[in-house]
């Protein structure tokens, strides 16, 4: 019904924009990496979800159309609802969603706050076929970085930490450049954490 809305931010926080568009305000709800994307801006176009439930209809909003097909999908998975949804695209990049689903690191979904490990299993079982099919595209900055990280977040997160310890500790090694496997990595990272 809504494809996009754009306009001037009124107002911004993590959870929320209000986006003024043609003297209406629309309250849309985002998540962290849109929050992140826009939160320097003063104006800006969000895709839009527009999700009716029984006692209210609620906008949600994401700053490209990667991101919003990701929350779809996941709106079709039985037990995660739209706040869950936006949670997980709060706790993960639209890039270490997909990989984690497509290669199954049920690890990585667990990471999220509420994600138990049923529900990770439950995702990557009803997602992973459906993802490669739609053939969605991702920024992808240097895959043999990215691909690292994501290795040694997931060993990391295996091993007991805290997620956004861990990628920070992976941030700090990564950015040093003295690393150029996954072992290497995450004994860096262990002498920071």
């Amino acid at each position: 019904m809504y494809e996009f809305i754009s306009g001037k931010l009124i107002d911004k926080n993590p959870a929320y924009v209000v986006l003024e568009n043609n003297g209406i305000g629309f309250l849309v709800n985002i998540s962290l990496n849109t929050f992140s994307k826009i939160k320097n801006r003063s104006e800006a176009r969000l895709f839009i979800h527009f999700h009716v439930r029984e006692d209210a209809q609620i906008f949600y909003g994401f700053a490209d159309e990667t991101e919003r097909e990701l929350f779809r999908f996941l709106l079709t998975v039985s037990g995660v609802g739209a706040s869950t949804a936006r949670l997980i695209l709060s706790a993960l990049t639209t890039e270490e969603l997909y990989d984690a689903i497509v290669y199954g690191r049920a690890a990585v979904l667990q990471g999220v706050k509420g994600i138990g490990g049923k529900t990770a299993q439950r995702i990557i079982i009803d997602l992973k076929d459906k993802l490669i099919k739609a053939g969605i595209e991702l920024e992808k900055v240097d895959a043999s970085h990215n691909t690292l990280k994501n290795e040694a977040l997931s060993g990391l997160l295996i091993l007991g930490f805290n997620k956004s310890s861990a990628e920070k500790a992976l941030r700090n090694v990564l950015n040093q450049g003295l690393v150029n496997n996954v072992e290497d990595l995450i004994k860096e990272a262990l002498k920071i954490l």
